[in-house]
């Protein structure tokens, strides 16, 4: 039987520690929160009125509710008042010295069978542990912000954690309404050992000038369905919290991946915090806002003065796959005229005919009507000669993902295609430089890297290789806006934005696995609630493909050569044993082949 908790305690009435307090006060617990002076009790004493008057205004409180709830908790400045306390939290800032301080003067206080918790998000458990008398009774409890809203809570155990207590805190953590993980002492732990990795590399990219604010934290918005881009959370998280945690998880993990990236430094020197201080990697309204306001670093305008955009009226699509078929759909859509051409008159009716298919499901649903249907499809012509390809002012490649097979492409469209007329290619993950230089007219050559399905993502990311001239690029910009998508431009190096984001993070969580830290399940739940992500990372490898991701991973680590980016020897070994995900029905999970 897990033990009851009836009276809990919270040290520290901070922005953590307030909502602490408010989700084991809605929960009918009696609540002792104790802080260091009055003037930081009357804070948090706000903290709690303004967010439970929040609650009553959108009708998930009523008034009476509410006055029970803040008639629940007691605020003090005397840590004796801890003592009925059955189990209490410390939420206090992230200093190791006065985190240990604070847990030997509990532990003086309250009952010898009261359990001890830690909100800490990046410093060892254990350090903590034994500075009490009651090592075994001492855990992590780490809540996410804001805790009345995240139902994810990381239950860190010790070497020396009794099992009982890890059980009874799981226990409590599900009797709130959260979602409870059991993890091992490690920086980071799961989801800010995942999430920070990320950030960071984010943090890089933008340092190095590779794409611009906008155009990194768009690409992981629209390409990968997240709440916020990276460079937006790290303001929202603090640059120097931010520092922080990345700093600890490096002592420990010794992993480059982890070193924080010397813009941190730079700009919180500057006093550049984020939205706490007006300004991080954007300018904000004032301090503590959330309105993004334009600063010196904000694009006034896709087009250059001094760029003249080329005429694109007919569009070429060089392939039959899924992703051609969906582009396809997505340019005549758009009202442009689009030559699609396959090696077979088979092939080439059946890209035609999955478009069809595609538009009959949106009639049926009430989403376009016939005649817009039937127009759509007039403006298709389907061929089996690249010869047609002569008149079109943009031809988009989408053959084979092998360098060999497109470079032949590029070669043969080059000799076909008009003066002026632009060549992009829809790879994800090879050299689109190589495409260039296979041609005479390494200028006219970009990326235009659509994502799955075409004709629902919005992302486009528009690559630029040493030699696209500017006009191309802003070309392609436009295009991709006025198919109602949304366009983000980098440089043509291997991952382009978003999986040179993406994958390392995924292959971080592969590697986590291998090591026993945790398992799939809960890095998933982690990821998912903890970190609001549409998907669990094993849930995305098994979609996406194993091979797929292990090839993109592959690619990431060749062309960067650090060894953070080497692909985990699970995934290889996965691979090999055939286990590639959903496509065969074994991956990180097994799953029912229909």
């Amino acid at each position: 039987m897990a033990r009851e908790f009836r009276t809990v305690g919270v040290l520290g009435l901070g922005t953590m520690g307030a909502g602490i307090v408010e989700v084991f006060a809605r929960n009918g617990l009696e609540v002792i929160a104790v802080e260091i002076d009055e003037a930081a009790g009357e804070r948090g004493r706000a903290h709690l009125a303004a967010s439970t008057g929040r609650a009553v205004e959108r009708g998930k409180l009523t008034q009476e509710q509410a006055d029970e709830l803040l008639g629940r908790i007691t605020i003090t400045t005397s840590l004796s008042e801890l003592a009925p306390a059955q189990l209490v939290v410390e939420a206090i800032p992230e200093s190791l010295e006065a985190k240990a301080e604070a847990f030997a003067a509990v532990d003086e206080v309250v009952a010898e069978d009261a359990i001890l918790c830690t909100n800490t998000s990046s410093l060892s458990v254990t350090e903590l542990a034994v500075r009490t008398t009651r090592p075994g009774k001492v855990v992590g409890m780490h809540f996410f912000n804001p805790a009345p809203v995240q139902k994810l809570v990381e239950v860190v155990r010790t070497v020396v954690t009794e099992p009982d207590v890890i059980d009874d805190v799981q226990a409590f953590a599900d009797s709130l309404g959260k979602v409870p993980v059991v993890i091992g002492d490690r920086a980071g732990f799961i989801a800010n050992a995942l999430l920070f990795g990320y950030l960071n590399h984010a943090a890089r990219m933008y340092a190095e000038r590779y794409a611009s604010r906008e155009d990194i934290d768009a690409g992981m918005r629209y390409g990968c369905g997240y709440p916020m881009g990276p460079l937006a959370l790290l303001d929202l998280i603090g640059l120097d919290t931010a520092y922080e945690i990345l700093e600890q998880m490096y002592r420990e993990s010794r992993n480059l991946m982890h070193a924080p990236n010397p813009v941190f430094k730079q700009m919180i020197s500057a006093g550049l915090l984020g939205r706490k201080s007006g300004r991080g990697f954007y300018s904000y309204e004032a301090p503590h806002s959330s309105a993004v306001v334009p600063d010196g670093e904000t694009p006034s305008s896709d087009v250059p003065d001094d760029v003249t955009l080329r005429e694109v009226n007919r569009v070429g699509v060089v392939g039959t796959g899924t992703m051609a078929s969906g582009i396809v759909e997505v340019f005549a859509k758009a009202g442009y005229d689009v030559v699609v051409r396959g090696r077979s008159e088979s092939k080439v009716e059946g890209s035609v005919g999955q478009v069809r298919r595609s538009l009959d499901k949106a009639v049926a649903r009430g989403k376009l009507e016939e005649a817009d249907r039937d127009a759509i499809i007039g403006r298709i012509t389907g061929t089996t000669r690249l010869e047609d390809m002569a008149d079109v002012d943009l031809v988009v490649e989408a053959v084979a993902e092998e360098i060999d097979v497109k470079r032949a492409m590029f070669g043969a469209l080059d000799e076909i295609c008009k003066p002026g007329a632009i060549l992009a290619t829809t790879t994800s993950s090879l050299p689109i430089v190589e495409c260039a230089a296979a041609t005479g007219r390494p200028a006219d050559v970009v990326g235009m890297h659509f994502f799955n399905p075409a004709p629902v993502m919005k992302l486009v990311e528009v690559v630029s290789t040493i030699g696209t001239s500017r006009d191309v690029a802003a070309t392609v910009v436009q295009v991709t806006k006025n198919l109602k998508k949304v366009p983000v431009r980098c440089g043509d190096r291997a991952g382009f934005i978003v999986n040179a984001l993406l994958f390392p993070y995924l292959n971080d969580a592969v590697k986590m696995l291998q090591a026993h830290y945790a398992t799939a399940d809960d890095i998933d739940a982690a990821m998912k609630t903890g970190c609001a992500l549409p998907m669990g990372p094993f849930e995305l490898l098994d979609v996406v493909g194993l091979d797929v991701s292990l090839a993109i991973q592959r690619s990431l680590y060749s062309e960067f050569r650090q060894s953070g980016f080497a692909p985990a020897p699970l995934l290889e070994h996965l691979v090999t044993a055939g286990r590639l995900g959903r496509k065969t029905g074994h991956g990180f999970r097994d799953y029912t082949q229909r």
